[in-house]
């Protein structure tokens, strides 16, 4: 796509009224509802199909096609990150009514990192083309490791703060309660970070990490920045809502993981061939169709088999009391008796 820089200026300022939108809304701290939550959630879905339907019928149906397949892509790794999210909040003990103000600028500060790394990989593909060999590699080790964490449990792991998130703490100090929304606080004389500022660095710095992956796999399915950069911000922006709607459900999703794992490799594959491709290598290519009917049909499948195997162990009977346990119990009510 031949994007002019007004029409650039334009969609960053439709997406910053839409964010100030959001964060009015959202401004008061409170605990948002299924209802709430549900309603927003769909806010966002119905805008990025929206702007998707903008593109089909300005530019046709190949760069609308690379949209859907980036949007629906990074919203189902934006899906897995929840599970840390999750963690983050349990970690930090985070009250509940402020915990869509965290999500919120945490989300917002991920965004405007994205916008970076999607602009410093704009600016690598365009001079190093190699550099599809160096993102497929990548993707399909990531979705190797997806595979093995999932095997090993690994939503299961107690969130650990990062070296640099363990620095700024060191460096500006901690208060050891929250002070309702405020940011920094005077303590003693000093002024130091409240637990509220290091979670939403938290959740910041963390989206950036997963940021490694799910570059790469969007620029395997569309190498315009544009693309690129709205099918992420409508991603993100629906985070905050998604977290509030299916965080009882995330459990359940248990074969989330290998989906995207398979998801990735996929896209490695794509990535590969379409380097030997731009290398002069005679091999097919795989068409952003087929890449859209794929992504689709494997979260459609994972879905489905996650929700009936979380079913079918919620069915399974309760395993009968400890014989240690009862042998205790009866010890204890004997010695009561004698007393």
């Amino acid at each position: 796509m031949n994007v002019s820089l007004t029409v650039w200026v334009l969609t960053i300022a439709v997406l910053c009224v839409l964010i100030a939108v959001d964060f009015f809304i959202g401004r008061k701290p409170h605990d948002v509802s299924v209802r709430e939550a549900g309603v927003w959630s769909a806010v966002w879905i119905a805008l990025a199909i929206a702007f998707g339907l903008v593109l089909l019928a300005v530019s046709g149906g190949g760069p609308a096609g690379e949209f859907f397949a980036g949007f629906i892509t990074e919203k189902s790794l934006s899906v897995d990150n929840l599970f840390v999210f999750v963690l983050i909040m349990a970690k930090f003990s985070v009250p509940s009514q402020y915990q869509q103000r965290v999500l919120m600028i945490g989300v917002l500060m991920a965004l405007v990192l994205r916008a970076v790394f999607i602009a410093a990989g704009a600016a690598i593909i365009s001079n190093f083309s190699w550099v599809f060999y160096l993102f497929g590699a990548f993707l399909i080790w990531t979705a190797w490791k997806l595979v093995q964490d999932a095997r090993a449990g690994g939503h299961d792991e107690e969130y650990e703060e990062n070296k640099l998130l363990k620095a700024v703490e060191k460096r500006f100090g901690v208060a050891d309660r929250y002070h309702g929304t405020k940011l920094w606080i005077e303590e003693n004389g000093k002024r130091v970070m409240t637990p509220m500022l290091v979670v939403m660095l938290a959740i910041g710095s963390t989206d950036v990490l997963f940021a490694l992956d799910s570059i790469p796999a969007i620029y395997g399915l569309t190498q315009d920045p544009y693309i690129v950069f709205t099918a992420n911000a409508f991603a993100l922006m629906g985070l905050r809502q998604l977290y509030f709607l299916i965080g009882g459900l995330l459990k359940k999703l248990i074969h989330l993981s290998y989906g995207l794992s398979i998801i990735l490799g996929f896209i490695g594959v794509k990535l590969v061939l379409h380097a030997l491709h731009e290398s002069g290598v005679r091999v097919p290519e795989i068409s952003i169709p087929f890449s859209l009917g794929f992504i689709v049909l494997v979260l459609a499948v994972t879905t489905a088999t996650s929700l009936w195997a979380s079913k079918k162990q919620s069915e399974e009977p309760t395993a009968p009391a400890d014989d240690a346990v009862t042998s205790r119990e009866a010890e204890q009510a004997r010695t009561d008796h004698a007393g």
